[in-house]
């Protein structure tokens, strides 16, 4: 089993001893690789496409779906498999995100519902939508989850807001109705962006934490069935039908358009890890790109099964994809891995890694998996 251990000797020294040690890739101190690697972990409960899901705690979630499901699916950070209590309501086509103790689940075909999952997994129903629609999308921001967007049998402008006592408010309208759009948040700013007004649309929708809207510039090409994550400094848009631009907002809302999607499609997910924004499958397609803090592409291993309509969330080392079109319970876990780690100890300190050093810096880099020792100087760290 990888580890580290302490101990300390009576002259007021100590000696670390690592064994295979290698850090949680999100760890500060952590350098990762440039390609996150691949694995699959047990497939979903229920085969299931338009699903949704965000992350709470120490699980991930997979909620509904269709063929209508109600049912939840959690994944820990080992990545073992859990079924806790349904959803309230059977339905696809809607929307997640987490804040403050809960994850919640809003919307859906011909709902207004919402769950929310507490840290344990307790399920509670909070005052529902004010207005029930789906294909609308969702965010959080400062105390607030946002839920925008949607169809109601017409395009939607309506915005809910549920601060972390699961109170429910309506700020300010988007700009412009639209479903089929997507979000996500950076710095002190949510972001709706595209979506289908019957044509495609470029808006792009700002909510900071007082939920005050503003309206940066728009998205360089409009475009709807997109996704929507967020890395470093970077809040990304990427993918759509019918494109495969990418454009990126900095956190005080400039945007640029990176390097685009190696393959253009839609109906794609994404999520982020580590030091890299994912954006996973679309139609026809297994593809995976992964942009680092620089929007530097790259193409990690493609997914087990090319699929759509998927969903995506992280917890603790992993990015995840479950569920999807063909109708699939297939989830595929990506991690990138640490290669590396900086280690502080004071100058003079012998440390043995392969090779004995004496430190001549205090930040010294150490590779992994890492075994050997650390025998520190007394000094100030």
């Amino acid at each position: 089993m990888a580890r580290s251990k302490v101990n300390i000797g009576g002259g007021g020294g100590a000696e670390l001893t690592f064994t295979a040690y290698t850090p949680a890739v999100t760890s500060s101190v952590a350098i990762s690789s440039g390609t996150p690697t691949r694995s699959t972990p047990t497939a979903l409960s229920v085969a299931r496409y338009s699903l949704a899901a965000t992350s709470i705690g120490d699980y991930a979630l997979f909620g509904g779906g269709n063929p209508t499901s109600a049912t939840v699916d959690a994944y820990n950070t080992t990545l073992t498999r859990s079924t806790p209590t349904a959803l309230s309501v059977a339905r696809y086509n809607f929307a997640a995100t987490s804040i403050g103790d809960y994850a919640l689940f809003g919307g859906g075909y011909t709902s207004a519902t919402v769950d929310a999952y507490n840290t344990t997994l307790t399920r509670s129903t909070p005052t529902a939508l004010s207005v029930g629609r789906y294909s609308l999308a969702a965010t959080s921001i400062g105390d607030y989850a946002l839920f925008g967007g949607g169809y109601t049998g017409a395009s939607s402008a309506t915005v809910d807001a549920y601060n972390t006592t699961l109170t429910r408010s309506t700020p300010t309208a988007l700009s412009v109705a639209r479903y089929i759009l997507a979000a996500t948040s950076i710095g002190d700013y949510a972001l709706f962006g595209g979506g289908y007004t019957g044509a495609s649309s470029a808006t792009v929708d700002a909510y900071n934490t007082t939920l005050t809207r503003s309206t940066p510039t728009a998205l360089s090409a409009g475009r709807y069935a997109l996704a929507a994550t967020s890395i470093g400094d970077y809040a990304l848009f990427g993918g759509g039908y019918p494109s495969a631009t990418v454009d990126a907002y900095n956190t005080t809302l400039t945007r640029s358009t990176p390097t685009a999607l190696s393959v253009g499609r839609y109906d794609l997910a994404a999520t982020s890890i580590g030091d890299y924004a994912l954006f996973g499958g679309g139609y026809t397609s297994a593809t995976v790109d992964a942009y680092n803090t620089t929007l530097t592409r790259s193409t990690p291993t493609a997914l087990s099964v090319g699929r759509y309509d998927l969903a995506a969330t992280s917890i603790g080392d992993y990015a995840l994809f479950g569920g999807g079109i063909p109708t699939s319970a297939t989830v595929d876990a990506y991690r990138p891995e640490a290669i590396g780690f900086y280690q502080e100890m004071p100058i003079g300190t012998v440390f043995d890694f392969g090779t004995e050093i004496t430190a001549t810096v205090k930040q010294n880099f150490i590779v992994t998996p890492a075994t050997g020792y650390i025998k520190y100087k007394k000094g100030d760290l």
